[in-house]
């Protein structure tokens, strides 16, 4: 009878089971079918360099996007822009129009241009411009990173500041430089990965409540990023290595409603303010008025957009800011894979969105609030 214990390791004599000659193989790539290099974040910055004008777009942004969230600055932050980006020509055309109105309305509503390149799915489907820029299936991630800074790039030298969803934890070293505000969506808000990113990323980052709808999440992990951290990453050179942190103080709740309904009323932002201000947090808070709170109807986004600017006009503290998912077109659209040429200019292929008239029409009605608001403080 054969020892079946070597060295505390237990080893199976059955011949039905199959041993490769190669032990890497059979030991460590059982599943995996391939494995290709990956362009590292230093040769993609040095293919696309920021600019001076990149650099003062995102520089004014960041400080504009802080001031608000400390107060010193009494505007409304407005994050609004596509679901995700799966045309980039598009989404710039939305640019122009974007920061053409956000010069008019400068005044009072600080606009950041939503640019998401990553897709969370719950199960399956088409996970963003990066993962496949084709949109055909052929995962071309190389390519994706390249077109998703080019526009970053594009979009800033415009003037105007993007914010992006971080979802992939070795994405940031590659695009986080053109990045004025960041997001962490409600699939990973309890993520201790994701939270140890946001300690180290140098722009404000909003986290998303659970898709449950639960607060909790997303004050604990505003209170994790703010500490130091230390875990594993890479470097510029696309090489392993130990991230050091001091944390993020710019962190801040979204609330964006959940499973169990919307979550804008202001009992819910008022309880969300008493648990940062329990956690020795700032109180400030960030509502998306798309997901949960629209209960995942586009049209019924400008109800919720409306409801909060009249709040804003009466004086209700706390609501820093606003997110709307937002393209040319109203509505979204079915992707085929390989076939990306029947689609709709200018409409998601993800969330639906609100159109770019009303869009604007909301902006300004934000605008008008906050210019009241400040009349009723007597600053206007």
């Amino acid at each position: 009878m054969p020892n079946n214990s070597t060295s505390g390791a237990v080893i199976q004599d059955d011949a039905s089971l199959a041993v490769s000659a190669d032990p890497m193989t059979a030991l460590d790539n059982l599943r995996t079918s391939h494995v290709s290099p990956l362009l590292s974040p230093a040769l993609l910055r040095a293919e696309h360099p920021v600019t001076p004008a990149v650099a003062k777009a995102v520089t004014l942004g960041r400080r504009d996007t802080v001031d608000i969230l400390e107060g010193r600055d009494d505007r409304l932050l407005v994050v609004v822009g596509p679901c995700s980006v799966h045309d980039p020509e598009a989404a710039l055309h939305y640019a122009r129009l974007l920061s053409e109105h956000a010069e008019r309305i400068r005044d009072e509503v600080c606009v950041v241009m939503r640019v998401y390149f990553e897709k969370p799915r719950t199960t399956l489907g088409w996970k963003g411009l990066i993962n496949d820029p084709d949109l055909d299936g052929t995962y071309a991630v190389n390519k994706g990173l390249r077109m998703a800074r080019q526009l970053l790039l594009d979009i800033s030298t415009l003037g105007l500041p993007v914010g992006s969803e971080f979802l992939d934890p070795i994405t940031p070293q590659y695009i986080a430089d053109t990045v004025t505000w960041g997001s962490i969506g409600a699939r990973t808000a309890a993520s201790q990965v994701h939270r140890q990113l946001c300690s180290a990323l140098s722009m404000p980052v909003g986290i998303k409540n659970s898709t449950e709808g639960d607060v909790q999440v997303a004050v604990d992990a505003v209170r994790a990023a703010a500490a130091g951290h230390v875990f594993p990453g890479i470097n510029a050179d696309g090489l392993a290595a130990l991230v050091t942190t001091s944390g993020n103080p710019d962190c801040h709740v979204i609330l964006r409603g959940g499973s169990a309904g919307p979550n804008y009323d202001a009992e819910t932002v008022a309880d969300t303010l008493a648990r940062l201000r329990k956690a020795g947090l700032p109180e400030r808070v960030v509502v998306d008025a798309s997901h949960g709170n629209s209960r995942k109807d586009h049209v019924r986004q400008a109800a919720v957009v409306r409801d909060l600017a009249a709040r804003i006009a009466d004086g209700e503290p706390g609501i820093t800011g606003i997110m709307m998912e937002s393209f040319l077109e109203a509505g979204r659209q079915e992707l085929t894979l390989g076939k990306r040429d029947e689609l709709d200019y200018g409409r998601s292929i993800t969330d639906a969105c609100l159109d770019w008239t009303t869009t604007a029409s909301l902006l300004d009605e934000l605008a008008a609030a906050v210019r009241t608001r400040r009349a009723r403080n007597g600053n206007g």
